[in-house]
């Protein structure tokens, strides 16, 4: 099985559909899962191959992820708006989270805070 990511005109994932391997050729399996979901959704052709088990593309997405084709990753959609991409392509918040205990962060504050209950 494959699974493949539909994309709209911004790169942004609307879908991710699973692919049987009896359609895919071995040889190619990225353009011909394409072209099986090209015919299969009536000519939308915008589709990148995602990994389950994040093999390539650095991660599996999901709807709402972005496909940066620069770089050729899928980057999870922003958690919240102080947090900045690394050069790894992850969300970091502006300041580390403490490693002990339990934290959730507050976008008002731009804290930490401690989850007591």
């Amino acid at each position: 099985m494959a699974h493949f990511a539909k994309l709209d005109e911004n790169n942004i994932v609307l879908e991710v559909h699973v692919v049987n391997n009896d359609v895919l050729d071995p040889s190619n399996e990225e353009a011909s899962g394409i072209a099986f979901l090209t015919e299969w959704s009536g000519g939308h052709s915008n589709w990148k191959q995602t990994s389950y088990n994040s093999n390539f593309r650095k991660s599996y997405c999901g709807i709402g992820w972005s496909y940066n084709p620069v770089v050729n990753v899928f980057i999870a959609p922003q958690p919240f708006p102080s947090w900045s991409l690394d050069s790894n392509f992850d969300w970091k918040p502006p300041t580390p989270r403490p490693e002990e205990g339990d934290w959730r962060w507050n976008e008002e504050t731009l804290s930490w805070l401690e989850i007591t209950e």
